[in-house]
């Protein structure tokens, strides 16, 4: 691994430095030229990123802006299907309304604590453990979120090789003029909502500092639920020279939610709103320290240093059980039974270096992006302890933990790719990428022979890809490209879940690639167009097979086989009326998507079934957002409709489900939302009126947290925020 980063360390910094520190001209020219400024007249519109952001390059990619400031929508539980009204195949796993996570997915992929994303908060990594577990559980609130930018899985190589792309939230920014200046925003909603926000800011001199803190808290929907967070955050950045600035910031994040238990469809049906558990509950308190250095090595070629961290604790307490089977006190001792206490341990360092070099090759412009990645993990597993008979939250055990394990994890990863400019039309994009590391399984597992438990999963991954523009003018353009990307074998994927289950000795990560073709357009000021084809390939997908060991049949995990997922994207924004102040606009955001299996099979009640042809679970074949907004002056309201069609919970695309509601058919759902934002000098009213019809829906019967069965959404609420700046 060593002579790998060594190689990786060599090429990538001397082809930089090879133009980087190239002999300057004496003489200086300075070539204006001319420059044409477009004003586009639409309410909230998604953008595009710059052909270099963040010292990386994203021209040929399909990327998206979303700028909160201004947008109507509920921040305070960040309810998704607003935050992402406008980014089509957008899939929100929304279970519990709390605010807590926002668990996102795009183009068919799984939107579990939006894992399938590099998520970064201000382009620091925020993924709790690459090769652990890579959820976020970080979760910032989205009050001090200034922008959201997504870029697509094509552009995997140089953030990681994940299959759904990044997802960045830019934190807001310190007032550059003000020495002094606050920000408060309170919300009180249905459900015993309430919530507060207030950030503070400024520059003196050659400093600048952002800190805030939130809190919130709420009953929820659901009988029984209660969920009380808090988050904070402070930065302070230094100017250096005009070359150098520092910057340290230090994030924490933490709730305590009281979960309410899967449904059956029976009890779904009955009262959306009951309560199958008491007792359980789940806490992640979340560190992300980080320093930064970034600056200019010469007046082409940009720099930045990052050293950053994820350190932390998940706790869960729970009755741990099918929602058929009852939470109840036994007869013969007057108590409750032991509930199950289980406490994850984060330790993630990571290190980042990142440069970007303009050069002229020949009459040809070029971008170069070059990153090294390192980091260093340690992930604590204890699982499974005896808790206590109580109902409060307690994590207190009775004797060892059956599992009682640890992985370690290390990586160092290069990227580079650089961007051609042949013309003033067309780019093209090459790159690639080398990762290379190493996860060590050790610790016990009292169910499973000493011998068995030590694992090692090796990681080494090269990855290519190429993305292309061409731009017909200013306001029309092409954009296509192709990368592969990959599903590493997880920590829990080598755990054996019980003393009839195993791990194929086998077992190999997922992997496959990205394709997009792509068309964006405003064809006049008062419009926007982006349709995209795309088309996701995942080899080797990791599941549960049936095997036949001295006479008895377990359950396996293994790879199962590959799929397909192909769509169509589209979002149409139109502002279609114009009289004074007054404006009228429409847009949809849909996406069509046919996921299916090529080939593989899964356990099944009837010995291993196959699979090809079923349709890859968790992936509506419509989901189409279609809004009306109003705005006159500084008043806004829109008006959001969503439809999300059928989707299946498992891959045998079961559709009738058992009496616990474990698999089955997810139905379809439409939700009408109307929002509304008023601004007025420095203060800001906000109104969200969500689930006006009070339709009765779940998104998803899922497989891993919180639990097999039905997880309701929230029915009909109200929520109203001010806020207010000096």
């Amino acid at each position: 691994m060593k002579n790998k980063y060594a190689v990786c360390l060599l090429i990538c910094f001397c082809m930089v430095s090879s133009h980087a520190f190239a002999r300057q001209d004496t003489v200086k020219t300075l070539n204006l030229e001319e420059i044409k400024i477009q004003s586009i007249r639409i309410q909230n519109p998604v953008t595009k990123l710059p052909a270099t952001n963040n010292l990386m390059v994203v021209g040929g990619t399909k990327s998206e802006v979303i700028t909160l400031t201004g947008l109507a929508t509920n921040l305070a539980e960040k309810t998704g299907r607003s935050l992402f009204a406008k980014i089509p195949s957008a899939f929100v796993y929304d279970m519990d309304g709390s605010g807590n996570q926002v668990n996102l997915s795009v183009r068919g992929l799984d939107g579990h604590r939006s894992w399938e994303f590099n998520v970064r908060q201000n382009g620091i990594m925020i993924n709790t453990d690459i090769y652990g577990y890579p959820a976020s559980h970080y979760s910032m609130p989205m009050e001090a979120v200034e922008q959201i930018e997504l870029v697509r899985g094509t552009a995997a190589l140089q953030y990681g090789q994940q299959f759904g792309g990044l997802l960045n939230y830019i934190l807001k920014r310190p007032d550059p003029v003000k020495k002094f200046s606050l920000e408060n925003i309170s919300s009180v909603g249905s459900f015993g909502l309430l919530s507060n926000f207030t950030s503070v800011g400024g520059t003196l001199g050659k400093f600048s500092y952002y800190a805030y803190y939130q809190k919130r808290v709420s009953d929820g929907y659901r009988d029984g639920v209660e969920s009380d967070s808090d988050s904070q955050h402070a930065e302070v950045s230094y100017q250096i020279s005009d070359r150098l600035k520092a910057k340290a910031e230090l994030s924490r994040s933490v709730f305590l939610y009281k979960i309410p238990g899967p449904l059956t469809d029976l009890q779904f049906e009955e009262d959306p709103r009951q309560a199958t558990r008491t007792r359980n509950y789940y806490s992640p308190e979340i560190w992300v320290p980080a320093i930064t250095l970034e600056g200019k090595l010469a007046k082409n070629t940009s720099f930045s240093l990052v050293g950053s961290g994820i350190f932390g604790q998940r706790s869960s307490v729970t009755f741990d059980a099918l929602a058929n089977v009852p939470d109840t006190i036994n007869s013969v001792t007057s108590e409750y039974a032991p509930r199950n206490v289980d406490i994850d341990n984060y330790h993630t360092r990571t290190a980042e270096a990142r440069i970007l070099h303009g050069y002229t090759f020949g009459s040809i412009k070029n971008d170069l992006s070059v990153s090294i990645r390192y980091f260093n993990n340690s992930f604590d597993r204890r699982q499974r302890g005896k808790g206590t008979t109580g109902t409060d939250y307690d994590l207190s055990v009775s004797g060892e933990f059956p599992r009682d394990i640890n992985l370690k994890s290390q990586s160092i990863a290069a990227s580079l790719e650089n961007q051609f400019h042949l013309n003033d039309h067309f780019s093209i994009s090459p790159g690639i990428r080398i990762e290379n590391g190493n996860s060590v399984m050790s610790g016990s597992i009292s169910y499973v022979e000493s011998v068995q438990v030590p694992q090692e999963i090796e990681y080494d991954f090269v990855a290519l890809g190429i993305n292309a523009r061409y731009e017909f003018s200013q306001t029309s353009s092409l954009y296509g490209g192709i990368s592969q990307a990959n599903r590493p074998v997880l920590f829990q994927d080598i755990i054996p879940g019980s003393p009839l289950t195993m791990i194929s000795p086998d077992l190999t990560h997922s992997f496959g690639y990205n394709s997009e073709f792509g068309w964006e357009a405003n064809p006049k000021e008062n419009m926007h167009i982006n349709a995209t084809l795309f088309y996701t390939f995942i080899g080797n997908r990791i599941g549960n097979l049936l095997v036949e060991q001295d006479g008895s049949t377990l359950i396996q995990k293994s790879n199962i086989g590959d799929s397909g997922t192909a769509g169509v994207e589209l979002l149409w924004d139109w502002e279609f009326l114009k009289r004074n102040r007054f404006a009228l606009s429409f847009y949809t955001s849909s996406s069509w998507m046919r996921s299916a299996y090529l080939s593989g099979s899964v356990a099944g009640t009837e010995g291993n079934q196959n699979i090809k042809g079923n349709r890859v679970e968790a992936v509506p074949e419509w989901i189409s957002r279609n809004g009306l907004t109003a705005s006159h002056g500084s008043f806004q309201l829109v008006l959001q409709h969503q439809f999300v069609s059928e989707s299946f919970a498992d891959a045998l695309n079961t559709r009738t489900p058992p009496p616990s509601g474990a698999v089955g058919l997810v139905p379809s759902y439409h939700i009408w939302d109307l929002q509304g934002i008023y601004n007025y000098q420095n203060l800001t009213l906000r109104a969200s009126f969500q689930n006006m019809f009070d339709n009765s829906y779940f998104t998803k019967r899922p497989q891993m947290y919180p639990g097999p069965g039905i997880w309701s959404s929230d029915g009909r609420s109200l929520v109203v925020s001010l806020g207010f700046k000096i």
